[in-house]
């Protein structure tokens, strides 16, 4: 069986999926193509949609600015994608389209990839700097790994205390407060778009005030190295890429797709080479 899979979005001519999921299907020995459909923004998305489902599709991932809008179109909806609001990975399986959120769950994937030992504690306190998609998402696949001592800074609590759910032990804080308490963690999630290309030198907030064996990590992968992570690692911190959450993500799609997951040995490091060019 070959498979037939694809990327929409806007704009997406420089997206890295192509070049991931080739690596998949070299290191799976799984026949397939993966091509990008950009979808213009200012085009009739249901025309798109409606071209999209002649191409007879096994799967798509779905990327801004379409992750919500996609959901009109979808005929069944995983629990994870439910409780997020987005889809960013879609099985087209038996006539129907069902769509799938594998951002958060991509995130955790690749944070215990790189820590092993987290999985042994669920007792850590986690902090979540954002209360955005991504942080939704991250948020979500962290509770349904039995992480449960989980707090959200923002700007706005009121979209942050929107996030919390009767199972989960932690606070909501302003992002001053969360600056002021950071000794109380043991790992820090930076989930939104600061400190991306072309503002690099932008800090979410000052990590003065972390302990001595807390983790690190930044969503943003260009740059690769971000201000945040800079001040971690200057601080002699431990810190993790935001790039590997574009992998494992993609990884957990794949498996979607085709009930197989590709292994995932150096892929980081070649990534890595290609974002830093």
């Amino acid at each position: 069986m070959k498979y037939n899979l694809g990327l929409i979005g806007y704009p997406i001519k420089h997206s890295l999926s192509p070049w991931i999921h080739e690596q998949f299907f070299r290191r799976t020995n799984i026949e397939g193509t993966y091509s990008i459909f950009e979808i213009d923004s200012h085009r009739s998305f249901s025309e798109a949609i409606k071209q999209l489902k002649s191409k007879n599709l096994h799967g798509f991932n779905v990327t801004v600015p379409y992750k919500e809008k996609i959901l009109d179109y979808l005929d069944e909806l995983d629990g994870q994608a439910e409780q997020i609001g987005a889809v960013n990975t879609v099985l087209c399986k038996n006539g129907k389209w069902i769509g799938y959120n594998t951002d958060g769950t991509g995130y955790v994937r690749s944070l215990l990839t790189k820590f092993p030992s987290l999985e042994k504690n669920n007792n850590l306190k986690i902090l979540l700097l954002g209360a955005g998609g991504a942080s939704k998402g991250i948020y979500y696949a962290l509770i349904h790994k039995g992480f449960r001592n989980v707090s959200i800074a923002n700007r706005s609590t009121e979209k942050a205390q929107n996030l919390l759910d009767n199972q989960t032990i932690g606070n909501v804080l302003t992002l001053n407060e969360a600056e002021k308490t950071l000794s109380e963690f043991d790992i820090i999630i930076q989930t939104t778009s600061v400190g991306m290309k072309p503002h690099e030198e932008k800090k979410i907030i000052s990590l003065t005030n972390v302990n001595e064996n807390v983790i690190v990590s930044d969503i943003v992968y260009q740059p690769l190295m971000t201000a945040f992570l800079q001040e971690a690692k200057s601080l002699h911190r431990s810190i993790h890429f935001g790039h590997t959450m574009l992998l494992y993500q993609a990884q957990y799609a794949f498996e979607i797709w085709t009930n197989t997951r590709p292994e995932m040995e150096k892929l980081d490091e070649q990534l890595q080479i290609i974002l830093e060019g």
